[in-house]
């Protein structure tokens, strides 16, 4: 889910700010007068000083110097630099047609066709990997798949793209718009050209269980959204992991950027089944101004839950594991969870948004900070990984091949990490994710 206006741009607080976390109820805050430039600059700015996580240290710039509400929107968010809490590159604001389209019907527009920029970190020498292709999306209708390489982006060298840090051309504006690749795969050269159009998200792409290296049964989930529309196919894949007799769970969250704060305490619930019913998932904290909307999650207890708490759960992460899927991790830890992490750093984002929409755009700014059972929050650095493993794109996702599910399977026999290749330097993050990428954590 792509922000159409507006930049994810830097928020942070020198301050600690004690406040209230919400169960995803409305803000409270009134509508503006009406839609004019001015009175929404007027309604933003009261917003920002009553809702924002931040509030107390944010800049309360003067709105005639604007000429937009989305130049206005980036001047209220607070820049500077804190050991607490670093810069916000999350809050945002999107067409409401977008965000309902998401979180309503589970769906998006776009092409469906994700890479590996962050890996490249500016580097041209580096490939341009696709790392993932959504289900039913025009890519997939065009078998672009995993492993190929990006030659050129209409016409743009893959080299220019990366170089400057830029993929917006891989994301889409409306139904329509065309996007011409081309794709290089074991020496063979291709060129496709797809076309923009609304496509259903499968936030459950698979749910398997193999046969690991020591003779355990593995069972293997990938959730890639919190999304209200993967109730249905977890509560299937948890059956068949019940039915099967699991002995280890592989839960890939390597792509997973967040979503609903309930999606992901249903699915720890299911994981975590009698050992964790009844404890604390996770605490949601806002400002000061709102002590009232505190909430809290706890762990239930599904009909589908693991019968037998397992001795530990493999999570696979990397740098776009974030915000409800790191609250997944957190929570786990916090009821006693043992979680074996394969990959790498998470992305770092324990706070979310109870998004607030207006005159046909969505705000989602940082309202809230998270935190498990134990207090534990605040990992702006991210998750560190139990065992680092290096991703292969080339490769095929969760397959034999897959270094990542190689190492949880071999861990799984020998209780270690296995040996791996190191992984490449930290990418410096961009203020603007990639085309196809979703971060946040919303409060319901």
């Amino acid at each position: 889910m792509k922000p159409s206006r507006g930049r994810r741009l830097a928020a942070v607080c020198a301050i600690v700010l004690a406040g209230c976390g919400g169960g995803g109820g409305d803000s409270g805050s009134s509508t503006p007068a009406s839609c004019g430039i001015g009175d929404q600059k007027t309604w933003l700015a009261g917003y920002m000083d009553d809702w924002y996580f931040w509030y107390r240290v944010s800049p309360r710039p003067d709105a005639a110097g604007y000429s937009t509400v989305a130049a206005y929107f980036d001047a209220l968010l607070y820049a500077g630099a804190s050991p607490a809490f670093p810069t916000d590159r999350w809050s945002n604001v999107q067409s409401t047609e977008s965000f309902n389209r998401f979180f309503g019907d589970g769906a998006t527009l776009g092409y469906g066709v994700s890479v590996a920029g962050l890996e490249t970190d500016g580097d041209a020498s580096r490939p341009l990997w696709v790392r993932q292709v959504d289900p039913g999306s025009p890519a997939a209708a065009a078998t672009v798949q995993r492993g190929d390489q990006i030659v050129s982006i209409n016409g743009r060298p893959a080299t220019e793209a990366v170089t400057a840090r830029d993929f917006s051309a891989l994301g889409a504006n409306a139904a329509g718009d065309r996007l011409t690749l081309a794709l290089r795969n074991n020496g063979a050269d291709r060129t496709v050209t797809l076309t923009a159009a609304v496509y259903n998200l499968t936030p459950v792409p698979m749910a398997t269980v193999i046969t690991g290296s020591g003779g355990r049964k593995l069972g293997v989930l990938q959730v890639n959204q919190m999304v209200s529309q993967a109730s249905a196919p977890l509560d299937a894949a948890f059956a068949q992991f019940r039915s099967q007799g699991v002995q280890d769970l592989v839960l890939d969250l390597r792509y997973n950027g967040g979503g609903l704060v309930s999606l992901g305490a249903t699915l720890a619930s299911y994981i975590g089944g009698s050992r964790t019913a009844g404890q604390r998932y996770a605490s949601l904290i806002y400002n000061d101004r709102h002590q009232a909307s505190n909430a809290a999650y706890d762990f239930s207890l599904p009909g589908n839950a693991l019968a037998l708490p397992l001795p530990r759960v493999f999570v696979l992460q990397g740098p776009r594991t974030c915000s409800a899927s790191e609250q997944v991790i957190n929570g786990l830890l916090g009821a006693g969870v043992q979680v074996v992490a394969l990959g790498g750093t998470s992305c770092g984002k324990p706070v979310g948004f109870n998004p607030t929409s207006n005159c046909g755009s969505t705000y989602s700014v940082v309202n809230f900070e998270s935190q498990n059972q134990l207090g534990t929050g605040r990992y702006f650095d991210g998750l560190n990984a139990t065992c680092a493993v290096a991703e292969d794109f080339s490769a095929v996702q969760n397959s034999t091949a897959d270094p990542l599910l190689s190492a949880a399977s071999a861990y799984a026999t020998s209780g270690q990490c296995p040996r791996s290749a190191p992984l490449p330097r930290a990418a410096r993050r961009p203020l603007r994710p990639e085309p196809g990428g979703f971060e946040g954590m919303l409060a319901r």
